[in-house]
């Protein structure tokens, strides 16, 4: 299992009238988690960008436990708890305050398009190499990450 963490700070514009974070927020205190984990584990979507990829959200679920408040620092911590397939990964997200006290958790789970024909497409291996030292007992062989899944 991979697992990074970011810290980000409530802001006012992002409170609802009761001072707490807006429900809406956290689809994107996500989407800086996760992008913050690739970045952490070497990769980022610039890199997929740039060779044409893009990810897509296939599923997004979410449980709020508890407000988020105006002026809280925030741990997003992020994980990949199971090995990507083919075209699809999935990252686990938490929300935690300062306290510890779990704020919020959820999933996210996406698909490899090609930027121009919006065909789904592997994972790049780039990824999947930086992936393998957190998931020893699950990496197939290079040439086998096509085969993981039906399409």
């Amino acid at each position: 299992m991979f697992t990074a963490e970011t810290q980000i700070r409530v802001r006012y514009g992002e409170t609802d009238q009761m001072g707490y974070l807006y429900y809406g927020h956290y689809a994107l205190y996500y989407e800086v988690g996760r992008t913050e984990a690739l970045r952490g584990l070497g990769y980022s979507y610039r890199n997929m960008e740039e060779m044409g990829m893009i990810l897509v959200v296939t599923e997004f679920q979410c449980k709020y436990l508890r407000p988020a408040r105006y002026d809280d620092l925030i741990t997003v911590r992020t994980s990949i708890r199971q090995w990507p397939t083919g075209f699809k990964i999935s990252f686990h997200s938490e929300l935690l305050n300062q306290q510890d006290l779990l704020l919020n958790a959820g999933k996210v789970s996406l698909v490899l398009l090609d930027g121009v024909t919006r065909q789904k497409r592997d994972l790049p291996k780039e990824l999947m190499d930086l992936l393998k030292p957190y998931f020893p007992n699950n990496p197939p062989t290079n040439e086998g990450y096509p085969a993981l899944i039906s399409r």
